[in-house]
């Protein structure tokens, strides 16, 4: 991998492991261009369409001239994110895991991403009755349906658990992609793993900025790992792709490390941070979780 996790990284200079560096790109490849994309300024001026900014959709428009393909990245899986009340902010949540629920358009139905559990889409909040309920967010259903609009013509796939449930379901998808027969993808990280696809110059990273904020000290470093590994997507054979990387904030450090392709400087203050709260591999984390389909059996427990 060029981007091995921070432990092993750690492990091989403490010598604990081997470390083998491999500079350049398979057949000396030209490394894709960077671009950023201010989602904050593009809402201001009021040119997004849809979640695109201008930047973007002028890119996808350059690319399905030229017959070329493209990959968009959005890790959420799912058509909204979350349904809040306007009038309590009420957030129908998971009864096993605490966590808000994630609207599936094609089941009708509210998903936990945790456990599995499905609940029906309420018609009035449960909190205060009120019918003032509204979706917040977007996956990768809900942007499967709009590039349909913005880009009339275009055909479109997706590439999620939701979409490809068997090894099947996956090959038949990225087959269709292959040869020519969809012009754009949409997908969660399933994409980012060692897919070598020819004619592709385009890859459009949708929404930076869930990764980057995720509550879990290994964020910066996920969000490295997978923005690298999917924009190594684009150019894979003697062109030159073309990467852009939509985020309120194009000054945040990770999203400079990245456009700088800088993993070692990443490590580096990453490294400090952990030694100084007692994170791995400084320190070891156990997890420990408890199932069970008897929710008072586990309160018990724990």
């Amino acid at each position: 991998t060029a981007t091995p996790s921070f432990e092993s990284l750690y492990n091989s200079r403490k010598q604990k492991f081997g470390f083998v560096s491999i500079p350049t790109r398979y057949g000396d490849v030209q490394a894709p261009e960077i671009l950023l994309a201010n989602i904050r300024v593009a809402r201001k001026r009021k040119q997004l369409v849809s979640h695109f900014t201008p930047e973007l959709v002028q890119a996808i428009n350059e690319t399905l001239e030229k017959k070329e393909q493209i990959i968009l990245f959005q890790n959420r899986r799912g058509y909204s994110n979350y349904i809040i009340c306007n009038e309590c902010t009420h957030i129908p949540k998971c009864s096993r895991c605490d966590v808000s629920l994630t609207y599936h358009k094609i089941s009708g139905k509210m998903e936990c991403h945790y456990c599995g559990r499905k609940e029906n889409v309420p018609g009035a909040c449960p909190s205060c009755s009120s019918t003032s309920m509204h979706m917040k967010g977007f996956g990768t259903e809900k942007i499967e349906d709009e590039l349909a609009l913005v880009f009339e013509g275009a055909r479109v796939g997706r590439l999620d658990t939701d979409a490809a449930r068997s090894a099947r379901g996956y090959e038949k998808i990225l087959g269709a992609f292959a040869s020519g027969q969809l012009d754009i993808l949409i997908g969660t990280q399933i994409l980012s793993k060692g897919l070598d696809f020819e004619n592709v110059s385009l890859v459009g990273v949708l929404d930076a900025d869930s990764m980057l904020n995720f509550p879990d000290f290994r964020a910066f470093e996920r969000s490295f790992q997978l923005i690298s590994q999917v924009s190594g997507r684009a150019g894979r054979r003697s062109k030159q792709g073309k990467v852009i990387i939509q985020t309120m904030d194009p000054d945040h450090p990770v999203i400079r490390y990245i456009c700088n392709n800088d993993y070692d400087g990443l490590y580096a203050d990453q490294m400090e941070e952990r030694q100084v709260f007692g994170y791995p591999p400084f320190r070891r984390m156990i997890r420990i979780s408890f199932r069970h389909k008897i929710p008072s059996i586990l309160d018990g427990a724990c």
